[in-house]
């Protein structure tokens, strides 16, 4: 009795070391997941603070160095020579490229102070600069106009999932079917028609022809939302149905891969509704790159929606580009263009992220 307590004993022992071992090894495992996600995040966020500095200098230098006057032309075409001069001391275009791109970043993070005449005019950070047009600061013309974009390009958002993923799963649902040969003309078509033919056949149908809806007028969402939802429901279309069709695409191309794997067919063998197992297991195939490709639509949805914004009189971001190009106000030029690049590399960072969450697998790669 004595020996087969004490195996008892030895076993029981064996058992809790080996339970602790097993707890452990799951608290190293869940550990090395943690960090390894957490340095994930820390590689792709140095990688966006790097992206953004070469961003800012190949920017700064391809406009800064572009020929002509720019005290010239901000001047105007009756200065005098005097004049011209004193423009270009205030400006500080004399200087350096290098040099002025030094106080250009020392704006960015701790501000800077700039003479518009007879007084300084204070630029808090991050500063990208004063109108050479107006004498406004950049960073605030554009915190004016971002929403108008960003109202634009959220809407469209909406739109050209809820287009786009359901062509794809109707047509993936309808393979060799009528319905899925119309879906893949209209995709096509889509795809191929820039975003300026579709925003004017909409105007003229729509806003002309069947006087459904009246010309786009910007509303702010905070005065009126029922307005603002109406004065920008043909903008969202015009360039909610470009993107879709790429959303359209993909989708198909994703289910009908999974749809194609062993598991789906044994769930057909058992009986399984066709429509279960579509909304169960092929549209969760279809996730991943989905939010990856629409994380890197939005990003530059917010740079190419200058054709829609200028179609459609929407002053935002696109618009306001336009006319600092046209009139050579390079620090606006400068400014746009950089918060442009910045959700552009926001946005791919993100999408990433969010591949990762999805597939842990990239994390380790």
């Amino acid at each position: 009795m004595s020996r087969l307590s004490a195996l008892k004993g030895l076993s029981s022992l064996s058992g809790l070391s080996g339970l602790k071992d097993i707890n452990g090894l799951r608290g190293l495992s869940g550990f090395a997941v943690l960090s390894g996600f957490g340095g994930f995040l820390v590689r792709r966020a140095v990688g966006v603070v790097l992206t953004l500095f070469a961003v800012s200098v190949i920017v700064y230098v391809v406009f800064y160095v572009t020929p002509g006057n720019v005290a010239q032309i901000t001047c105007g075409p009756r200065c005098s020579p005097e004049q011209v001069h004193q423009v270009a001391q205030q400006l500080r275009l004399n200087d350096p490229l290098y040099v002025r791109y030094w106080h250009f970043l020392e704006g960015l993070v701790a501000g800077q102070d700039y003479s518009t005449g007879t007084s300084v005019e204070h630029c808090a950070a991050p500063c990208l600069g004063l109108s050479y047009q107006s004498d406004q600061q950049v960073t605030g013309l554009i915190l004016t106009k971002l929403p108008v974009s960003l109202s634009l390009v959220f809407g469209a958002m909406v739109l050209w999932l809820v287009l786009g993923v359901g062509t794809g799963v109707l047509s993936a649902w309808r393979r060799g079917r009528p319905t899925e040969r119309v879906l893949t003309a209209v995709t096509l078509a889509g795809t191929a028609t820039p975003v300026f033919v579709i925003g004017l056949i909409l105007m003229i149908v729509v806003c002309g022809e069947l006087q459904l809806l009246p010309f786009p007028q910007y509303v702010n969402l905070t005065d009126d939302p029922e307005q603002w939802a109406w004065n920008l429901l043909l903008p969202w279309l015009s360039l909610a149905l470009i993107e879709a069709a790429s959303f359209a695409r993909l989708t198909r191309a994703a289910m009908l891969e999974t749809l194609a794997e062993d598991h789906v067919r044994t769930f057909r063998a058992y009986g399984v509704a066709e429509r279960s197992i579509i909304a169960r297991h092929a549209l969760r195939g279809a996730f991943a790159p989905v939010i990856a490709l629409n994380a890197n639509n939005f990003g530059s949805a917010v740079g190419g929606a200058v054709l829609t914004e200028t179609l459609f009189g929407l002053p935002g971001i696109g618009q306001e580009l336009v006319h600092a190009v046209n009139v050579v106000d390079l620090p606006v030029v400068v400014g746009m263009v950089l918060v442009i690049g910045f959700f552009v590399v926001l946005a791919n960072a993100v999408a990433d992220v969010l591949y990762a969450l999805a597939d842990r697998r990239v994390v380790l790669a």
